[in-house]
C-alpha cells in the first residue's frame, strides 16, 4: 500500500549529552514526536561537528568523544510539525531547528 501527501522534514540539532528534567533530550524528543502523531523520526550521530558556542567535537582517536552532534530527523503533515516544535520548544535550550517542505511517501505492507 501507498500513501502521498505534502508535508514537512524537521531536522533538529542537538549534543547527544543535552537533557530536559534529567533525561537525556533525543530520547524524549523521540517519544514526544510519536505522541504527536508524526510520521516517522530518526536520530542520527554525527562523527564531528560544532554548534553555537564554536567548539569542534569529535571522536578522533586522540580525543575523547565528549558530547557529539546529533541530528533528529522528523517527517509529517505541517500542522503536525507546528504543534510538535511549539510543544518541544521549552525542552530546547540550545540547538538548531531547520525545517523543508517535502512530499512524503509512505510505503506500507499489508502483511
Amino acid at each position: 500500500m501507498q500513501e502521498e501527501y505534502l508535508g514537512q522534514k524537521l531536522c533538529i540539532f542537538i549534543g547527544e549529552n543535552d537533557k530536559h528534567a534529567g533525561r537525556v533530550l533525543y530520547e524524549r524528543l523521540l517519544e514526544v514526536a510519536l505522541e504527536s502523531g508524526l510520521s516517522g523520526g530518526t536520530v542520527i550521530r554525527g562523527r564531528e561537528g560544532f554548534g553555537a558556542h564554536g567548539e569542534i567535537h569529535t571522536m578522533k582517536i586522540l580525543r575523547l568523544a565528549e558530547n557529539l552532534p546529533l541530528v533528529l530527523e522528523f517527517v509529517g503533515r505541517s500542522e503536525k510539525i507546528d504543534a510538535f516544535v511549539i510543544r518541544i520548544q521549552p525542552m530546547l535550550k540550545e540547538g538548531l531547528l531547520t525545517r523543508t517542505d517535502v512530499t512524503i511517501t509512505k510505503f506500507r505492507s499489508d502483511d
